[in-house]
């Protein structure tokens, strides 16, 4: 392969993935849209609703994202009355995000949006090509490519 083939934006892992997720993420958002939610908020609540109060890190962590990040996406799910966060009686520091009965709502609301935009996409994919891609998304996470750490 040639220099030029190798660094051409074909090649690029980023631009790939970047793609795919804007793509997919568009998706997800219309399906979602009647509920008023997008994917991000979605796998949100999903997370809050599944694993409990979680602080604000441990979420971001969890849905690897920056907390930064976290804090601003869980501002308009907050105004809504889907969740809560609210500072620990344990570590003032820490800020526990957890979901309200409203967010459990439309949860129930929102999931078969999901599901069906899921089956909707493992059909015109593939289901077993969708589950190999999961594991090989996860496993980027997994990596330790890390360039710019010290």
């Amino acid at each position: 392969m040639t220099t030029a083939r190798r660094d051409s934006s074909d090649s690029c892992n980023s631009l790939a993935l970047r793609k795919a997720a804007r793509y997919l993420g568009a998706t997800y958002d219309r399906a979602l849209a009647p509920v008023g939610l997008r994917a991000t908020q979605f796998s949100i609540l999903q997370k809050l609703s599944t694993q409990g109060e979680m602080t604000i890190t441990s979420l971001a962590e969890a849905i690897a994202m920056d907390r930064t990040t976290m804090a601003s996406n869980l501002k308009p799910l907050a105004r809504e009355g889907l969740v809560t966060v609210e500072t620990s009686a344990a570590d003032r520091r820490a800020r526990i995000a957890a979901i309200t009965p409203d967010g459990r709502d439309r949860m129930k609301v929102a999931i078969p949006l999901w599901r069906e935009v899921q089956a909707q996409f493992e059909e015109s994919f593939g289901a077993d090509e969708a589950a190999r891609l999961r594991t090989s998304l996860g496993a980027v996470l997994h990596t330790g490519f890390e360039p710019w750490a010290e």
